[in-house]
């Protein structure tokens, strides 16, 4: 009789935590999908996000759930869909978030000042100017690039190529330059210092040098996240601890930069985004 006691007050103290456990779940208000680009593919990012992950899902009592990409392409397709709620977003995508989805910017991201976007060739190469390159093999970034796509593009409206290699980084696209499988190839400033100085077998002039600086990436929200919603979400990540915010990559009090001469330059390249695959390559709009 003892056991049988005992049995049935065990199985009761389980019951009891149980429910305790289930009404001491959180009380999840929706979902927020929160979409970065990771190009090195590493699992370091699931750590880098983990605390404001946590810290965004209690204030806004959200489930959090973070969806890296590993490269622009991709995170084009996600914002096309409007499938990010939050989007740590770099220049180029977020000229085109901005643009193309409605996409609203909150904060901006920690990141290079002053960038800029180059166009190098070999010394040894006699061009010197822009329009030289008609009929040349030019090395670009990938699609989404401030400084590597969308702004070198904009620069070399007007001429036709003879090809577009599209290189994976920024230093295989240099290694293209020196080899000679690229006549020219755009990088941002910054880029071209830290790689040029690895290849110091090969001499490089710059080119050009696009006169307008890149702003500095942004946080975004999603268009079909309500007003109210939208509020709090900021008011969250504004509050969220200074160093912490930084260690994530925005900048909690910072000014939101002007996208206007960005977006004009994404509009622009989209007129000719779908002859880049040809030979020759003609980066102006064909009229009918």
């Amino acid at each position: 009789m003892v056991w049988r006691f005992s049995r049935r007050l065990l199985l009761l103290n389980l019951l009891g935590l149980t429910v305790a456990r289930c009404s001491s779940a959180p009380t999840y208000r929706g979902k927020l999908t929160i979409g970065v680009i990771n190009y090195d593919g590493d699992a370091e990012i699931i750590n880098k996000y983990a605390k404001f992950n946590r810290y965004l899902g209690e204030k806004t009592k959200a489930s959090i759930q973070l969806e890296p990409t590993f490269n622009e392409n991709k995170a084009i397709e996600r914002l096309q869909a409007q499938a990010w709620s939050l989007v740590f977003a770099p220049p180029g995508l977020a000229a085109i978030a901005i643009a193309r989805s409605q996409y609203i910017p909150i904060f901006p991201l920690v990141g290079v000042s002053n960038l800029r976007s180059i166009i190098v060739v070999r010394k040894d190469n006699p061009i010197r100017e822009l329009k030289q390159l008609q009929g040349k093999t030019v090395a670009l970034g990938q699609p989404g690039s401030a400084t590597g796509y969308y702004l070198p593009l904009y620069n070399l409206y007007g001429l036709t190529l003879g090809e577009i290699m599209f290189a994976p980084t920024p230093k295989t696209l240099l290694e293209w330059v020196a080899d000679g499988k690229a006549t020219a190839g755009a990088v941002s400033l910054a880029e071209f210092n830290l790689y040029s100085s690895q290849l110091s077998q090969t001499q490089f002039h710059i080119l050009h040098t696009d006169p307008h600086y890149v702003p500095p990436g942004v946080v975004l929200i999603s268009p079909t996240i309500k007003s109210d919603r939208v509020e709090s979400i900021r008011k969250a990540m504004s509050e969220f601890a200074g160093v912490s915010a930084q260690e994530v990559g925005y900048v909690p009090n910072g000014k939101v930069p002007d996208y206007q001469y960005m977006i004009s330059v994404v509009e622009r390249v989209k007129l000719i985004a779908d002859q880049l695959q040809n030979q020759p390559v003609q980066l102006f709009k064909k009229t009918t």
